[in-house]
């Protein structure tokens, strides 16, 4: 690509390259030519579908994408991208070692399930028993491995602090907090919201489309359901997502609906600590909430 560009005879600070997020495929290429100084926008994939559609354009091929992303990002200029820190990636690598290895066990665990209530030859419930230690230790281990990795950078340590703060943000959504917020430069907790794909979106056109509000589901359905859980925690011990969410069903709201809400909410205040450096209190998260 870059003797592509050199041939092209641009100056590679004047070259602007916008593309899709394509999982981790993309972190590798964009990392380096933001090392080289390059401006790169990263852009999700569904709003260049949406943007090809209102062009007219319906085709899919490898051309057609690229016309589609140059096009997005002449007219839209979206912002700049910014590689997140060495320790930030780390840390983002190890997560995702732990998410694959948790879904592994389960698989195995949920097989091992099945060998209950069928014949299965024993050398098949051997094997499984030992794949589930395995993974076992390995995930203990790689557990082990993020904790000891927040706690060997102060940084990563003081925002870790400041994210558990919050009742019902334990180790594991604080983790995965803390590499959200650390790998994108979100200037509100509405952006933050909505990368994760906790905004509502609603369906109302006249008196023929009325449809139930319900969340775009645009980002991390891992970093979702752990929202979701400590949500579910939350509105049990954290005074004010329970006073939220109480008030919110006295308004007619479906139980989802105010659960949403109270995953937003928890988002806000994860935003807001490190924000502000201020570990969560009584006083801030009153601010928060009349907001």
């Amino acid at each position: 690509m870059i003797e592509w560009l050199k041939n092209q005879k641009c100056l590679l600070e004047d070259v602007r390259i916008t593309l899709e997020s394509t999982g981790t495929y993309h972190e590798q290429l964009c990392t380096e030519l933001y090392d080289m100084g390059i401006h790169i926008s990263i852009v999700n994939p569904y709003r260049i579908r949406e943007f090809a559609k209102g062009m007219g354009i319906l085709t899919k091929t490898d051309r057609v994408d690229a016309f589609v992303l140059a096009c997005y990002g002449e007219l839209k200029k979206p912002s700049a991208w910014i590689a997140p820190l060495p320790e930030i990636r780390a840390l983002k690598s190890l997560i995702n070692r732990r998410e694959a290895l948790l879904a592994d066990l389960l698989r195995e665990q949920n097989r091992q399930e099945k060998t209950l209530t069928t014949s299965t030859p024993k050398i098949v419930r051997q094997s499984l028993v030992k794949c589930i230690k395995i993974l076992e230790k390995e995930l203990l281990a790689i557990e082990s491995e993020i904790s000891n990795h927040i706690d060997n950078h102060p940084k990563l340590k003081q925002d870790m602090e400041l994210l558990t703060s919050i009742k019902s943000i334990g180790n594991q959504v604080g983790a995965n907090m803390l590499m959200v917020l650390r790998s994108h430069d979100f200037t509100s907790a509405e952006q933050v919201a909505s990368y994760l794909g906790l905004v509502p979106v609603e369906r109302r056109s006249g008196t023929s489309v009325n449809g139930r509000a319900h969340l775009s589901k645009t980002g991390s359905s891992q970093i979702r359901a752990k929202l979701y859980f400590s949500a579910l925690t939350a509105i049990r011990h954290n005074p004010h997502i329970k006073s939220l969410y109480d008030r919110l069903l006295a308004r007619g709201k479906s139980k989802m609906s105010a659960l949403g809400a109270a995953m937003r909410k928890l988002v806000h205040l994860c935003f807001g600590v490190l924000k502000t450096g201020l570990a969560y209190d009584q006083n801030y998260a009153r601010q928060i909430f009349d907001s």
